[in-house]
């Protein structure tokens, strides 16, 4: 896959979700995060999620995986970014200042084959500039976004995709909060 090509070499990709459409990096590479910020203008601080393949990987990435995690996990069928306690084997641009860090198990296979190819987690951040709305669709992205990639994914350009995940917050002592 070219896109794994551009993304074990610090590129930047643009590419369908289970969510929208997103810019994607190597979310190990910080110099590839670093490019997307810029890209859609963003100032560092600002909270950017990865996409991990399974439990197994996200276990990888946060030093204790919650039961009530685990629960969600396996309860909402719609698409769920949890914000987990205590990152690691991250770069320290994806934290926040209380070092968590927001996560999603996509059920796309576009994005599974991307992640289980990479072998690493990848970024994913909406295909627009900073402050602007996230595109409903590929034909919504602008221009300056598709110029300012290294890759743009093939598939599902005519798809209207745009449904954001839940977002839930879970804390070391298993307290649930919901943030969207």
């Amino acid at each position: 896959m070219k896109e794994i090509e551009i993304l074990n070499s610090g590129g930047i990709i643009l590419y369908p979700t289970d969510t929208i459409w997103g810019l994607g990096c190597d979310a190990t590479n910080e110099k590839a995060i670093e490019k997307i910020l810029s890209l859609k203008g963003r100032e560092q601080g600002k909270h950017l999620l990865i996409l991990v393949s399974n439990i197994a990987m996200l276990g990888n990435y946060v030093e204790t995986i919650p039961n009530k995690a685990l629960e969600l996990i396996n309860s909402v069928k719609e698409p769920l970014t949890i914000i987990y306690p205590n990152a690691k084997n991250l770069p320290k641009i994806l934290s926040s200042d209380d070092n968590t860090i927001g996560i999603r198990i996509p059920n796309h296979s576009y994005c599974q084959e991307l992640i289980q190819c990479l072998g690493k987690p990848i970024i994913s951040t909406s295909a627009n500039k900073s402050g602007e709305p996230s595109p409903n669709g590929f034909k919504d992205i602008s221009k300056e976004i598709k110029d300012g990639v290294d890759y743009i994914a093939e598939i599902e350009r005519e798809k209207l995709s745009f449904k954001a995940s839940s977002i839930y917050k879970v804390t070391l002592n298993e307290e649930v909060i919901t943030i969207r």
